[in-house]
């Protein structure tokens, strides 16, 4: 089996840092709380679309949410995989 890139999902901590629940940011980005969920647990990677109105809500840039770790990246290895 061969190494696989990941996407690591910063969503949670930055909600948590901006205090927003979960269901706020559902609403205001227009997908359900579910959706938020599947997405901070890793089950679920967002659009493209929905991933921008994310970054947007938090004046973020996309990367500062969601980044791609390569298999060659050895930074931070304790961060959250979410290549389930």
């Amino acid at each position: 089996m061969g190494c696989q890139d990941k996407v690591i999902v910063r969503l949670r901590e930055v909600r948590a840092r901006y205090g927003v629940s979960q269901e706020k940011l559902a609403e205001s980005v227009g997908v359900t709380r579910q959706t938020i969920i599947a997405i901070e647990r890793g089950k679920y990677l967002p659009s493209l679309k929905l991933a921008l109105k994310i970054a947007r809500y938090f004046n973020l840039r996309v990367e500062d949410i969601f980044q791609l770790e390569s298999c060659n990246d050895n930074e931070n290895n304790s961060q959250v995989d979410t290549s389930n």
